[in-house]
């Protein structure tokens, strides 16, 4: 199978890319590496650098005549949202139907999007749904969401078909320990380093935190599966911020506890998603467990970080 990854230089694509790679599928990359590395890319795609606003991605999918399109490109930064929004829209809302137009001009057949829990907002029931309402409270949920009618509407009056997977808190290998939203890397960089990691409040709020791998499979499985469908892709369990450092203390071999810091403003307390949608649809179930997950996190990143552990130590 011919597919396109758009930001398949990034954490979570470069996975995506690997996986695919892996299976047998004939893969490309576009990416403008403003986020990604392309240290991350695969030998054996055809990379393009390109930004998914530009004439340049309809000439790639021209050119590569993928069958499907994986969608990760996109402005992520919630806080760059907020204090550039009109950025914020370019990227991810004129950005997709960029690619939208060029995928139904050439013959893509399905668009596998990847949008974000972030589209819900503050939850008023636990576990989140797909039916929950959809109340984001960022540009970046703003952006994400409206993409997601783009998707829609280009399903309902084009040949291209969508699936939308809405990703909890992923982590893993590769992940921004500088990224506002990568607490697992940030902490498991810090405790590495010898260096206590900050919690913003108590450490009871919950998230759900899915392993990369995980979510590769799930984006693997919806090019075939979830037609038209919208799905969360997470574990279906909530886990506090301080149950998360005391794996990763744990799994260091570290000696320090965190620093705790005043709450900050707009902090959702409590939120995880609902899976069985995806479960049953696409035929796919998260593998790995929390403590797996973190221990090939923390294997991988204390070889980045070379120097800081002993061999071994905490792995």
């Amino acid at each position: 199978m011919r597919i396109l990854v758009t930001g398949g230089a990034g954490f979570i694509g470069s996975h995506i890319v690997d996986l695919l790679v892996e299976t047998g599928c004939r893969v490309s990359v576009a990416d403008n590496l403003s986020s990604g590395l392309f240290e991350n890319i695969n030998p054996r795609v055809n990379f393009y650098k390109i930004d998914i606003r530009d004439q340049a991605l309809a000439e790639a999918i021209a050119r590569e005549k993928p069958e499907a399109v994986i969608h990760l490109a996109a402005q992520a930064d919630v806080q760059r949202s907020l204090n550039d929004p009109p950025a914020d829209a370019s990227i991810n809302i004129l950005g997709t139907i960029n690619l939208l137009n060029a995928c139904a001009g050439y013959g893509v057949g399905k668009v596998v999007y990847a949008s974000t829990a972030a589209v819900y907002g503050n939850p008023t029931y636990l576990p989140v749904d797909e039916d929950h309402p959809a109340k984001p409270q960022s540009p970046y949920g703003v952006s994400k969401y409206t993409a997601e009618h783009y998707l829609r509407i280009y399903g309902e009056f084009s040949a291209v078909n969508y699936t939308v997977l809405r990703f909890a808190n992923v982590y893993g290998d590769r992940q921004d320990s500088s990224a506002e939203g990568g607490v697992v890397a940030i902490f498991a960089a810090k405790l590495l380093r010898g260096e206590s990691p900050c919690i913003f409040g108590d450490g009871e709020q919950t998230r759900d935190f899915i392993y990369v791998k995980d979510v590769a499979a799930a984006c693997r499985a919806a090019l075939r599966r979830g037609d038209s469908g919208t799905f969360n892709v997470s574990t279906g369990a909530g886990l506090s911020v301080n149950h998360l450092f005391r794996e990763l203390k744990k799994i260091t071999g570290s000696n320090l506890e965190p620093v705790y810091l005043p709450p900050r403003p707009g902090d959702i307390t409590h939120s995880f998603l609902a899976n069985e949608s995806a479960c049953a649809s696409l035929g796919w179930r998260p593998r790995y467990s929390l403590a797996e997950g973190l221990r090939e996190t923390v294997a991988r990143m204390s070889g980045v970080l070379s120097g800081v552990l002993s061999g071994g130590r905490g792995c």
